[in-house]
């Protein structure tokens, strides 16, 4: 399967809450590291026993995928019941159909609250 299908598939599966079909698309030694955190998930069982266990009340809408070879660069927006919306910028390591490697930045709206400085050069999105 191409990078890009094997991330798109990862995101499809993760909504589906098909756990047994996210395993098959993460490398059993896989580390997948979510720096704004300090965390570090290593082996697809705790990748995959990680999502399975965020609590409910969540939804992925992929907004972007990127692939340069078996690189790949997604963008995802999660709205979460009652918690907000998260946004989540990943880079992703594919070989032979397989997440071997990723490096997930998540974050939610106004979580970096942008500084007095710059209010003169940018507007609100």
């Amino acid at each position: 399967m191409e990078s890009s299908r094997v991330v798109e598939a990862l995101w499809d599966r993760i909504q589906a809450r098909d756990w047994d079909g996210v395993a098959g698309l993460v490398a059993e030694d896989a580390v997948v590291e979510w720096p704004v955190s300090g965390e570090r998930i290593v082996g697809r069982e705790n990748y995959v026993a990680v999502n399975r266990e965020y609590p409910e009340g969540w939804a992925i809408r992929v907004l972007r995928i990127v692939a340069a070879g078996d690189e790949v660069v997604s963008e995802v927006e999660v709205p979460h019941e009652g918690v907000g919306v998260f946004r989540a910028a990943s880079f992703w390591t594919v070989r032979d159909g397989r997440i071997v490697r990723g490096r997930e930045y998540w974050t939610t709206y106004g979580a970096d609250p942008r500084p007095q400085w710059r209010v003169p050069f940018v507007e609100p999105m």
